[in-house]
């Protein structure tokens, strides 16, 4: 028997959204929504406590993960690493597949470990150059990078792919994988409307928009070593080898600053990734909290029943579910881990399986993520110096791109 009653869980719910719209920090709203939810739900503090602190607990393995990739994400911002990874692939292909360069650059470096929207901010400043010199608009750059962010972050090492495996015990190499697909399909949407918004009127790039960092960067091969070493060792399973993620993506990040020649300020690098991921670990926290209210409500239950009663399929709870919670958030992280926290075993038990509803549910979480209740939308305006109102214009675009993936993860698990 459900402890807690699916109004109260709801309630919560709506409360946390209410206060995360209202700029209240997201990890206390989220904790504030479970507190009053329990109490709603059960009228019980000591039950209600206690639950939150389950749910908060139950996140710690992938805490440890996050905070562990920071140095990985720490080693290619500060070596410059991931800023080269952009630049070569700009360079080869082109300023005539300049749109298409941007978009790529950022998927690959977020799919390597950065957070998608450091990726962002790591590839403005090269995109606006472009931009400048080829006549792009900053609509068309801003929205081939997040774009490219969103393909690459469902086949990264990042918080939002870790916590989806941890809720469904996946390997997160199999997860990352499984997204391949969609992926590459919201890549190439991404640059057909990319093009299509180049060809609009827009803001353009002004000179004081340029400024290219002027230090010296290393090479390609040096760039890619740290990814490519995680790559290896997080592969290792399929020949019954199991490196934990906890250790391949710090010995990635280790290895980056040891072949450019940074190994002495590996200190430093670790301790700038930690601040960058310490924010996301804190969220995910919060995310518990409330996620722990959800589960030991009645609410999987009445989901069940509703989905028997309108007849819809249970596998398409988990891109829907994954859709609203990121919207609800405004945060792939936080949306992909209630809704797989809370639906996971509703899922299983309905026949589908971990893998395939975990990669819907982590595609679904891009669509709406980038709402401007979140962190992201601002970060991302802010890297092509882009007013609100600008900004708000591509959100539908964003949504398309998300959607892509969504689909086509759908579609994979059904021809699966």
């Amino acid at each position: 028997m459900a402890q807690f009653t699916t109004l109260g869980a709801l309630i919560g719910l709506a409360l946390s959204i209410i206060l995360i719209i209202k700029k209240f920090h997201p990890a206390y709203s989220l904790m504030l929504g479970a507190l009053v939810g329990g109490l709603l739900g059960s009228m019980n503090l000591d039950l209600t406590v206690n639950t939150m602190m389950t749910g908060a607990a139950s996140m710690m393995t992938s805490v440890l993960r996050i905070l562990t990739s920071g140095i990985l994400a720490g080693a290619l911002i500060k070596t410059g690493s991931a800023e080269k990874i952009a630049e070569v692939i700009v360079h080869k292909l082109g300023r005539s597949r300049a749109l298409f360069a941007i978009a790529l650059s950022t998927m690959i470096i977020c799919a390597v470990g950065v957070f998608v929207d450091i990726s962002v901010i790591t590839v403005a400043p090269i995109a606006l150059a472009i931009g400048r010199e080829a006549g792009y608009n900053k609509e068309s750059l801003l929205l081939a990078m997040i774009g490219g962010g969103k393909a690459g972050n469902i086949i990264s090492p990042n918080p939002n792919t870790i916590a989806v495996s941890e809720a469904f015990k996946v390997d997160l190499t199999a997860l990352m994988i499984k997204n391949i697909l969609p992926a590459i399909g919201a890549l190439i949407v991404t640059v057909l409307l990319a093009k299509l918004l180049s060809r609009r009127q827009g803001l353009l790039v002004n000179e004081e928009d340029v400024d290219l960092p002027g230090r010296t960067l290393p090479s390609f091969i040096q760039a890619i070593a740290g990814p490519i070493v995680v790559i290896i060792l997080l592969s290792l399973r399929s020949i019954n080898v199991t490196v934990d993620p906890m250790i391949a993506l710090p010995v990635g990040g280790l290895v980056c600053t040891l072949v450019t020649g940074h190994i002495r300020k590996f200190g430093n690098f670790s301790e700038y990734g930690l601040g960058k991921v310490t924010g996301v670990s804190i969220l995910l926290l919060g995310t518990g909290t409330i996620a722990g209210i959800i589960k030991a409500s009645a609410l999987q239950g009445d989901v069940v029943h509703l989905l028997n009663v309108l007849n819809i399929p249970a596998f398409l709870l988990a891109p829907i579910s994954g859709i609203l919670m990121a919207g609800a958030t405004a945060s792939t992280t936080a949306g992909a881990t209630v809704a797989s926290q809370t639906f996971a075993s509703v899922l299983l038990a309905k026949g589908v399986p971990a893998l395939s509803a975990g990669a819907m549910i982590h595609a679904g979480a891009t669509v709406i993520d980038s709402l401007p209740h979140g962190s992201f939308f601002h970060a991302t305006g802010g890297a092509v110096n882009m007013d609100i109102g600008d900004r708000m214009k591509l959100i539908a675009f964003e949504a398309i791109v998300g959607l892509t993936s969504t689909i086509l993860s759908v579609l994979v698990y059904l021809i699966a």
